[in-house]
Formats: C-alpha cells, structure tokens, sequence
C-alpha cells in the first residue's frame, strides 16, 4: 500500500479568510481536541518505548532526540527542562536539531535534506549502544533523521520516532516507532499545529515517565529539582513542610542546609 501524507491532506476547513476571528480559534480548538485521542491510541507503542529507554538508562546509557525544524525544537524543549525539573545532568537527556544551535531561533534552509548530519551530530557525542536515539518528524520523510537512525541500527543502538504518518520512512526505520495519527491540520500541511501538540505530549510522557522510574519522584513531588528561582526554593520549602509536618522556618534552613528537597527529607533528624 502507498504511503499517504495524512498530515499534507487538505484541510477540514475551507476559506479560513472569511472566518471570524471567533470562528477561527472556535475551529482551532476544535481540531486541538482530537489530538489527545490520538495519542491514546498509541500508549502500547510508548509504553514500550520508555521500556526501552528505562532500561537503558538505568544501564548508564543516554537518552537522544533528533529532529528538524519544528520536531527539532521540541525535543530540544524537553530535553532541556529535564535537568532542572529532575536534577539530572544535562548529557543524560540530548536534543538535536538538523542545522545545529542556530536552527532553534531560525530556519536553516535544506539542513533536514542532509543524509549525512544527523549522525556527525550524535557521533559528536560519541553515541553507543548504551544509548536510545529518537527521531522526531511529523511528516516521517526528513532524511537528517531517517538516516542518522539507519546508522544507529546498524551500530545495534535502540532506535524509537514519533511522526504522525502511519507506514512513513520513519516509521519502518525506527525499532520502537510511536506514531500518532492527527490527520489534516487546520492549515493545510501546518504541522506544527496538530503533530506539533500531539509530538508534544508524547515527550512530555516519554521524559516523565522515565523519570518517575528512575525514582526521580517521590510521591508526586519533584524532590530532585534544581533550586533554580525564588518560585522554586518556595516549592521546596512547602514540600518539606508538608512531608516532614515542619513550619516554614525550619523548612527553608533545612534546604539551605542540604540543597534540595531528597537530602533535607533524607537527613531531617539525622
């Protein structure tokens, strides 16, 4: 069977220039609404992704998102709050973008073209197979993506995606392909709107639930957090109150004290 762009068929809507602005954000959200069913539809395919990627970090492996252009920045985006949401370093969880730093502010004209980047980019990092390597495309054709993860199957290295056409390139490529079928965007092949959400969701269950299971949470509490802003010290400090039933004197020389939530739960009475 072809393969069919479902994410490049038309839209739902048509002359979206003689809707209302009320219209508009109506049918917006509209469509916004489906997506969260669709990525339902696909838990079996990331539970066993994060299986993999469980097991590989708590192997001392490394977790790579690899994208472009819009899928690009997300990956950056999640990989970059991992550190200071759950205290770990910053080479644990990797985002790459096709077209390097610079790409994240502005397009890189034809950098999700090359067949080649994309694994000069994760052979930087001196990929393994300890590590997990996930390539994000909505369309499931960008070639900086397909083809770093045909070097990482030959290298025996886990390979995952998430994209939103069902039988893409990427699709067939990755071992532990998660694909979230969103349909039409609202603006025609506007897929930073639909794929763009439903890409997102699926990174944040990705990055959290393997963080839950590497015991980066205690209870519902993000007791590994980097005390990085006055918001986030007063976070901690009421997590102490509340675990340990302190007032909030006691709580804030705890933390200063120990340096996070875990060392001060951990050695209150000590």
């Amino acid at each position: 069977m072809a393969f069919i762009k479902t994410t490049e068929k038309p839209s739902n809507y048509d002359h979206l220039e003689k809707m209302s602005i009320n219209e508009l954000l109506t049918n917006i959200n509209k469509e916004d609404k489906t997506v969260a069913n669709a990525v339902e539809q696909s838990i079996p395919e990331i539970e066993i992704l994060v299986s993999q990627i469980v097991q590989k970090l708590k192997n001392g492996g490394r977790l790579f998102y690899l994208g472009a252009g819009t899928s690009g920045r997300l990956g950056i985006v999640d990989a970059s709050e991992c550190p200071p949401t759950f205290g770990v370093s910053h080479d644990l969880v990797v985002g790459l973008i096709a077209g390097g730093d610079i790409a994240i502010r502005k397009a890189v004209e034809h950098a999700e073209d090359s067949i080649d980047q994309g694994w000069k980019d994760l052979k930087v990092h001196h990929i393994s197979e300890k590590d997990v390597v996930i390539g994000i495309a909505a369309s499931g054709t960008t070639p900086y993506v397909i083809n770093a993860l045909n070097h990482c199957n030959e290298k025996k290295i886990i390979t995952g995606c998430i994209t939103c056409n069902a039988g893409s390139p990427l699709a067939t490529t990755a071992k532990y392909p998660v694909v979230v079928t969103v349909g039409p965007e609202f603006v025609t092949g506007s897929s930073r709107m639909k794929a763009g959400t439903a890409q997102k969701l699926v990174l944040n269950m990705i990055s959290t639930a393997t963080m839950i299971q590497l015991g980066k949470v205690k209870g519902n509490k993000m007791v590994d957090m980097q005390l990085s802003n006055n918001k986030l010290v007063e976070r901690a400090i009421q997590m102490l109150m509340e675990e340990l039933t302190i007032g909030h004197t006691e709580a804030t020389k705890l933390l200063e004290q120990y340096g996070n939530v875990r060392n001060a739960i951990n050695n209150y009475g000590a």
